[in-house]
């Protein structure tokens, strides 16, 4: 089929679409699904991705990859973003945002056996039992079931019973009935309704409803107590505190919010991060952080939309709660959606968004260990994006003055490539037509120095120039890369607040100042150079003023070079004392053409 008969035949198919909800999924030539969408109307949906051009090249792709075109009809919106949901999950579309789990967290089961069991497990199986999870945090699932196991004296063992095999006495006592962990109701010793009681209370703390367990136990031991029944209610005692326990290192939000789910994102360029959390009776009782592969240009809205259905999917959620930071289209029928401004419910939003910033900082600190050349594209890419550059800034030069009132003024160029530093690129200024403590002009001898020396030995120039300083210090570079050397190199400056720590990043003419957080990679990236070239230039500063102090009257006497000074220095100690000395006593150390040279220099004045 060539192009014209291939637009011909998509044209066909949207053409004839409904203008109803459904799914629709893209093929191509090997009849492999390469994406599948919602819509509200599929007829409008569809045709939208043929009827302009694309400024998103993955989209542009992935039309020019399209060979056929299927589709779904549901009855309502929500309808299909539950289908669409569970389409990906079923063939994973190449376009299609990817869901990475990175590897299988634990879960708890409480399995369908006679007598059920609640264990640990890494595998799924819907048949063997229900299950909880998964838990991300292992520590919190391993004190979970150590909860349980100390209020519930459930069987450990992997037998498989059923009522003939009890009542046959195929079954005997083992260790955990004679250590007390286990009541044998294998051998009839526990009633099975008694047991299923423990096992339907153990459910519910893995639901997360231990509140009213909690009373129900505070209840059951004051009952006891009344009837005189001491040894029973010690025995319910020690279940209440085991919970009262338990829910004070769960975390405690508030008693009135019950039953609510949270989700907060953090978008990058090509990851998005997805964090969910549930409460029940005020205590967080599932926290998890996903993360999202983005195929094709999904907004934060779609992203986080996606990650609500599959979440709530994955943990079998019926919360009729949300509570997400900002307003999405989410087409699910009687959920209420909030966007809390204050409050405990507002706090919770702020765990979520904490959780998942830590989440995306593990994540980025782990990649770049792994692959540590992958950081500084990163960093590069960001800059490049902040600045909006056209592109990626690989070579990047900073500068900066240093003097004390005007002597001994130097300047130090440092230079990174690829965002590391290149140390043998940098280079040291002696500020040379510049008198007084002017830092605007010695700028710009040393940018017009350097950048006229690059030009005219055909060095390549940087991506970017980075001052340390304000808009004054952009303008005076500004002034010479531009209007005298007639060079296009963007500059930026690092600007400090009033105690002197750097908190802007300014760019362009007319400035504009671009908004980083202070805790990020990139921040840290710019604040690293800007230290750097600080370092550079006031340690040649320092190295050149301890020279000037050092320097004596010996030094200008000509034909007297270092040894002859330092032998006169160790002899006697100071230049006063050689001044003092006489033509006898230098002549005794030196001879007497250098003596009488030094005598005579020394006593002119």
């Amino acid at each position: 089929m060539n192009k014209e008969e291939l637009q011909k035949y998509l044209k066909a198919i949207v053409s004839n679409l409904p203008e109803k909800p459904g799914c629709y999924q893209y093929l191509d030539d090997s009849g492999t699904i390469i994406y599948v969408g919602k819509a509200k109307n599929l007829k409008r949906r569809v045709a939208s991705y043929f009827n302009h051009e694309h400024d998103s090249i993955k989209t542009r792709n992935l039309v020019a990859k399209i060979r056929d075109i299927r589709y779904l009809v549901v009855n309502s919106e929500s309808d299909a973003l539950l289908l669409e949901n569970n389409l990906i999950k079923q063939w994973t579309p190449k376009y299609n945002i990817l869901l990475k789990d990175g590897k299988t967290y634990p879960s708890i089961c409480v399995t369908n056996e006679y007598l059920p069991r609640i264990i640990e497990t890494r595998k799924i199986d819907p048949h063997r039992g229900t299950y909880y999870g998964p838990y991300s945090h292992v520590q919190t699932m391993h004190m979970l079931l150590d909860v349980i196991r100390k209020l519930y004296p459930l069987r450990r063992c992997t037998h498989t019973i059923s009522p003939e095999s009890i009542a046959g006495g195929k079954h005997k006592e083992c260790l955990e009935y004679h250590i007390k962990n286990c009541t044998a109701p294998c051998t009839g010793r526990e009633t099975h309704e008694r047991y299923m009681s423990y096992i339907s209370d153990a459910t519910e703390i893995l639901k997360g409803n231990t509140s009213s367990l909690e009373k129900r136990l505070q209840a059951d031991m004051q009952l006891l107590a009344a009837e005189m029944r001491f040894e029973e209610a010690e025995i319910v005692k020690r279940q209440y505190l085991l919970i009262k326990n338990y829910r004070s290192r769960s975390e405690v939000v508030s008693n009135t919010i019950n039953d609510v789910d949270v989700f907060n994102i953090e978008d990058n360029s090509n990851v998005a991060y997805i964090n969910y959390l549930h409460v029940a009776n005020g205590c967080i009782n599932k926290a998890f952080t996903f993360e999202y592969a983005k195929r094709m240009d999904e907004t934060t809205e779609e992203l986080l939309v996606s990650g609500i259905v599959e979440m709530r999917s994955r943990y079998k959620s019926s919360s009729k709660e949300i509570i997400v930071p900002f307003h999405v289209e989410l087409p699910l029928e009687d959920i209420q959606l909030s966007i809390p401004q204050r409050g405990d419910k507002k706090k919770l939003l702020e765990l979520s968004r904490m959780n998942v910033l830590q989440y995306k900082k593990d994540r980025m600190a782990q990649s770049d260990k792994l692959n540590p050349e992958q950081k500084q594209v990163r960093l590069m890419k960001e800059l490049k994006e902040a600045l909006g550059m056209t592109k990626m800034p690989l070579h990047i030069e900073c500068f900066d003055n240093s003097n004390i009132s005007g002597t001994d003024a130097v300047a130090g160029c440092v230079v990174f490539k690829k965002a590391r530093p290149c140390k043998n690129e940098y280079h040291k200024y002696n500020i040379k037509t510049v008198e007084g403590p002017d830092d605007y002009a010695s700028m710009q001898e040393v940018v017009r120095r350097r950048y006229s020396r690059m030009i005219n030995e055909s060095t390549p120039l940087p991506d970017l120039i980075i001052t340390d300083g304000g808009k004054g210090q952009m303008e005076v570079v500004r002034k010479v890369i531009e209007d005298e050397l007639e060079l296009n190199i963007p500059i930026a400056g690092l600007a400090k607040n009033n105690h002197h720590r750097t908190n802007e990043l300014l760019y362009g003419f007319p400035t504009r100042t671009i908004q980083l957080r202070t805790d990020s990679s990139l921040f840290h990236f710019l604040t690293q150079i800007q230290d750097e070239v600080h370092r550079y230039a006031i340690t040649f500063h320092r190295d050149k003023r301890s020279k000037r102090q050092t320097k004596s009257e010996l030094d200008s006497i000509p034909g007297i070079g270092p040894k002859t000074k330092d032998l006169l220095l160790r002899h006697f100690r100071s230049v006063k004392r050689i001044k003092d000395a006489s033509p006898a006593d230098l002549k005794a150390i030196l001879g007497e053409n250098k003596s009488t040279k030094i005598y005579q220099a020394l006593h002119n004045n």
